[in-house]
């Protein structure tokens, strides 16, 4: 996995959007409903699996982790 570094500015702005803008639970509960919701529709339409299927991985995988960071719901014990 490769670590990106984030300008001053985008650290700032993203700062701002999640103490201002958004609540962190619901962010988190709306990427967890909208992976599932992905989920389903591509488990319908197979064909669009093998077309894209390490993109749509990824994707997966990059939500989840957004809405571990926003609000930690598997690591809870």
């Amino acid at each position: 996995m490769s670590t990106n570094t984030l300008s001053k500015e985008t650290e700032t702005r993203l700062i701002d959007f999640f103490n201002k803008s958004v609540d962190p639970q619901s962010m988190a509960k709306t990427i967890r409903r909208l992976n599932y919701l992905l989920a389903l529709s591509i488990m319908r339409d197979y064909q669009t699996l093998q077309t894209d299927k390490i993109s749509i991985e990824d994707g997966f995988y990059w939500l989840n982790e957004l809405a571990e960071v926003l609000n930690p719901y598997l690591n809870v014990e």
